[in-house]
């Protein structure tokens, strides 16, 4: 999860992207930018800390916060969007807030947060932009004297105070670019026209009209104040930066009555109901699960099944494979509610291949037995085809897409590849994986049994080229539609591998390509 995120301007929100992958994108302003340390703590700013997906930075600072009761503090929903399953609301694990100090490390009180409201979700239809607000509520109450929501929307120019730990630098392996005292700086609100990227009925354009005094990444969910009499008011809260270099805030002005009828109890919406998601591996942008053959021992090495264009570094050309390659990436295997039951590392790319099939297997550096000593769900690897009309279940990360298999496609072909007797999903809508779902296991109505792959869907309606697979008939005939999502076959591998996790192409009846 990114604390500061791009925008419109280069990309949609980006939920379930490595953290550090996002850090190390360019970033129109970095720190408080023209702004200085805080000299006196404000009572209500805290900052957000948290241990999953941890934050490349010793405090685990993630993003500000600002106390509006007791018991609540308020920050942006992509903050708390970092529950594995992307749930609106819920009750989340290992989040604290430090609030009333100048340093994330020590001083002020410290609370652990034991649920969180998101008024958006990337998945609304009533859009994210401009609504881009959580509450988090703590488990024991804060002395620290609260924050008022400002009364209306500040007019342009209206002089506006922002708050942060930001980054001050770009580089996530430089400790010195993660402050740990509290920076500030002035400036004001700018006309909603200077902020191309922005939702002009619900953000605030805030910051210089050249960018050099804005908000950073890790600044996310921080507050906008401004001057009610003697006293600081909250007018907005940092969504993300703009093209034009500002920032832009989310209007909390907007969404009062949301925020108050949380706080006092009057309209508090129910927890989402979390999917049993036991078993996904998060890659990275790709989703994976850890397979077994009927043959395999506790004593083999376990292996992670995903897509051949899931693999990092090149792909596998077309009509070739990749076999027995070295692999340094971290497995994490996902326990019901999506957080980390245990974690291993590969140490082979044993095959990948985008021909024939989309599938690549990696060998980690754990056993089965260890695997399954250490809670971790094990997958049993089909040896039969999946046919039209078999449910399947969509084991993406955070969430499950129940399918049913319309058709086997003859011929699917996609950007100069061609797969097989690929697996057209039935149109429905509870069957909607499309991009970052990509290495999703389809299981079987046993919910144990791997029967094949998620890997596509034609986005554009465009005809055979990247993201935009068409269907190729017994006959030749040519076909393509905007929407329709396919999956790959996987019986063929049981057949390929022998003991101890080995891969034997030359085995009788192994038909993967070579």
């Amino acid at each position: 999860m990114h604390m500061l995120r791009y925008r419109r301007a280069v990309g949609a929100l980006m939920t379930g992207i490595a953290l550090a992958a996002i850090l190390v994108a360019p970033s129109p302003a970095q720190a408080v930018v023209g702004g200085t340390e805080s000299t006196h703590a404000y009572s209500f700013m805290g900052s957000f800390q948290l241990s999953y997906p941890a934050p490349p930075r010793p405090d685990q600072h993630g993003c500000g916060v600002a106390v509006l009761a007791p018991q609540w503090v308020l920050t942006a929903s992509h903050c708390a969007g970092r529950n594995p399953t992307n749930a609106k609301v819920g009750v989340p694990r290992d989040w604290t807030v430090r609030v009333g100090s100048l340093d994330t490390t020590s001083g002020g009180e410290v609370a652990e947060v034991d649920h969180y409201y998101r008024l958006a979700t990337s998945r609304d239809e009533g859009g994210f932009w401009g609504r881009d607000l959580a509450l988090l509520h703590l488990r024991t109450p804060v002395r620290a004297e609260p924050v008022r929501i400002a009364s209306t929307t500040p007019p342009d120019n209206t002089p506006v105070r922002i708050l942060g730990w930001g980054m001050t630098c770009d580089d996530i392996n430089n400790a010195a670019c993660f402050p740990t005292r509290l920076r500030e700086a002035d400036t004001v609100v700018q006309p909603i026209s200077t902020c191309p990227s922005a939702e002009p009925s619900g953000e605030l354009c805030i910051g210089s009209r050249d960018g050099s005094v804005a908000a950073s990444n890790m600044d996310s969910g921080g507050p906008a104040l401004v001057r009610d009499g003697d006293q600081w008011a909250l007018a907005g809260v940092v969504s993300g930066p703009d093209a034009s270099g500002k920032t832009l805030f989310t209007d909390a002005t907007r969404h009062a009555d949301w925020i108050n009828g949380i706080i006092t109890g009057t309209n508090v919406p129910p927890d989402d109901l979390i999917p049993d998601v036991e078993g996904s591996v998060d890659l990275g942008g790709c989703a994976g699960s850890v397979v077994r053959t009927p043959t395999s021992r506790p004593q083999d090495p376990a292996l992670v099944l995903t897509n051949g264009h899931c693999v990092q570094g090149q792909r596998p050309a077309p009509g070739t494979a990749i076999v027995d390659q070295p692999a340094d990436r971290e497995v994490p295997i996902a326990d019901r509610q999506g957080y980390p039951q245990t974690t291993a590392h590969t140490e082979r790319l044993v095959y990948a291949t985008m021909t024939g099939t989309d599938i690549a297997l990696y060998r980690l550096d754990k056993t089965y037995g260890q695997l399954a000593a250490e809670g971790a769900k094990i997958f049993q690897l089909t040896s039969t085809p999946v046919r039209a009309g078999d449910p399947l279940t969509v084991a993406s990360l955070g969430i499950r897409y129940h399918c049913t298999a319309e058709a086997v496609v003859p011929h699917l072909r996609e950007g100069g590849y061609q797969q097989n007797n690929s697996i057209r999903y039935a149109s429905s809508e509870n069957c909607g994986p499309g991009h970052g779902d990509s290495g999703s296991a389809l299981l079987a109505s046993d919910g144990t049994t791997v029967v094949g792959i998620h890997n596509t869907h034609n986005a554009d309606g465009e005809q055979c080229t990247d993201n935009n697979p068409c269907e190729v008939g017994q006959n030749g005939e040519v076909t393509s539609t905007q929407g329709r999502r396919y999956g790959q076959q996987v019986y063929m591998i049981t057949a390929c591998l022998a003991e101890g996790s080995e891969l034997d192409l030359s085995r009788q009846g192994c038909t993967l390509t070579g």
